[in-house]
């Protein structure tokens, strides 16, 4: 592996438990609100991924965060999107004026909405031609994706932005997983039959200009992937050893969760996948890593609208957590016990 990751794999390698003992007091807790035990279903489950990955018996939601981290591609070249990649600053722009639907997901739900332009100006090399970026481009991207944290958020969920970055996530996943093109590519933005044929051609040639060099998953990275994806892998990278749990988004930000756990699966033990996304590979790569999502609502959006809605059932989840009545409170008999 080249020097320029040493610190990276370290990190991805030396990461912190959870903490049992914080979800054993939220199990507690849990017993003695006013509901049969485990009726609640997955929304308990939520309050326990907070509280092991906080280290926290009472976890928090005061400052939930989207982090959306935004770039370009050079693989646009290849005619695989169904717009240019002017769209991914416009849509940027349309971000932080609220006009997106994450921007209102945010709004409406009090959650923080952060996004991070990865020199929009400069897309990465085309994967066909070139590689997406050098090993120390690569390297301090994903530095950069570790500032996510720097405001302090108790709850990150990450998702991006860029034109033509579901090829890039197509390539990604083949060389971490095997198959072709043909079996990772999906419409993303809308192309048609036409665009979906050049969409797994271009993964097909990207993958066999840069065999070679695809032996370790950040060099795939580096070789396939874009400077939103890297920054999203510090992201997680960052959020481990600070404590802070993560939902991932879809089909893009999953691949970001994928170079992690190729390197060390344990690296996205704290991570939570909001939802499966309508790419079709999508739901392939997460049974490829062996996790579950927790909502299917046929979206295909990006831009962390999925994990965002996830982090909203999270909110929901830890109100109830803190804020029901316990039997003693209520008057209300417990369960008898034999």
């Amino acid at each position: 592996m080249a020097s320029a990751f040493a610190d990276i794999i370290d990190l991805l390698h030396m990461v912190p438990p959870g903490d049992e003992a914080a979800v054993a007091a939220v199990r507690e807790r849990d017993r003695q609100l006013t509901k049969p035990p485990g009726s609640l279903g997955v929304l308990e489950g939520l309050v326990e991924f907070l509280a092991r990955w906080q280290g926290k018996p009472s976890p928090t939601l005061d400052n939930p965060m989207v982090a959306i981290f935004a770039g370009n591609h050079g693989v646009t070249d290849q005619g695989v999107s169904a717009f240019p990649r002017e769209v991914t600053a416009q849509m940027v722009a349309n971000f932080t004026a609220g006009g997106a639907a994450i921007s209102q997901i945010c709004a409406l739900h009090e959650i923080n909405l952060r996004v991070f332009e990865l020199a929009l100006d400069l897309p990465t090399g085309d994967i066909t031609r070139e590689p997406a970026m050098d090993d120390r481009m690569c390297a301090a991207t994903i530095a950069y994706g570790m500032e996510a944290i720097a405001g302090k958020p108790d709850l990150i969920a990450i998702g991006e932005m860029g034109i033509g970055n579901t090829t890039v996530a197509a390539a990604l996943f083949a060389a971490l997983y095997g198959g072709s093109g043909a079996d990772w590519v999906g419409r993303g933005t809308g192309v048609d039959d036409a665009g979906l044929k050049r969409k797994a051609d271009a993964v097909d040639r990207a993958l066999a200009l840069h065999r070679e060099a695809l032996g370790e998953p950040l060099a795939v990275l580096a070789r396939l992937g874009g400077r939103e994806i890297a920054a999203m892998l510090g992201a997680i990278i960052a959020t481990r050893q600070q404590k802070v749990p993560v939902i991932v988004d879809g089909f893009v930000a999953t691949a970001a969760a994928a170079i992690a756990h190729a390197v060390n699966p344990d690296a996205i033990a704290h991570c939570m996948f909001g939802h499966v996304s309508a790419e079709t590979a999508h739901a392939k790569a997460l049974a490829a890593m062996g996790v579950t999502p927790l909502l299917d609502l046929g979206m295909r959006l990006g831009e962390g609208s999925g994990a965002a809605l996830a982090a909203v059932l999270a909110k929901t989840a830890l109100h109830l957590h803190k804020n029901m009545a316990t039997f003693s409170s209520a008057g209300v008999s417990g369960k008898d016990q034999p």
